[in-house]
């Protein structure tokens, strides 16, 4: 029975490349220079520090750019407010990864709506989709990329 599976995965390798380039056009940058301001990585969690609030501004806009020139999606970032204390203001970034359970039931209930003779399962941080017909899931994967999702998806594991 063919089948595939909607992944949301983020390149590791890639994102920790970006934040590289971004720490080191933040340190060339004239307007940047003496200032400390730098990204922190960790387990996807991306830290932006910098003396005022305004260049915590710039600075994602550099780390957006830098993820986007290296293929990650920027749909997947969520970016929480900015925390200025004193002299330093501080931003967390974090890379979302995986399709929730709420994303997995609206995946599963758009496959099930359309009539389509497919079923979609819930597997732990993914969505398995499955179908007699090859037809019939590259139906449901242009139904799925149609839907306005907050998530960048990615089609993998075609099973034939």
């Amino acid at each position: 029975m063919p089948s595939f599976d909607i992944v949301s995965e983020v390149d590791s390798h890639e994102v920790v490349n970006a934040v590289d380039q971004a720490n080191r056009e933040v340190g060339t940058r004239f307007d940047f220079k003496g200032t400390g301001s730098k990204y922190e990585l960790k387990e996807l969690v991306v830290t932006l520090t910098a003396p005022a609030d305004f260049q915590l501004k710039q600075m994602l806009d550099i780390l957006r750019l830098k993820l986007t020139k290296r293929g990650i999606d920027v749909a997947c970032l969520k970016v929480d407010e900015p925390v200025v204390t004193g002299q330093t203001a501080r931003q967390a970034v974090t890379l979302r990864q995986g399709i929730e359970t709420e994303l997995g039931k609206k995946i599963q209930r758009l496959v099930k709506d359309s009539k389509l003779k497919a079923q979609a399962a819930i597997q732990e941080k993914q969505v398995r989709v499955s179908s007699k017909s090859r037809d019939e899931l590259q139906e449901a994967i242009s139904l799925v990329r149609g839907a306005k999702l907050d998530l960048p998806l990615q089609f993998t594991n075609f099973r034939d």
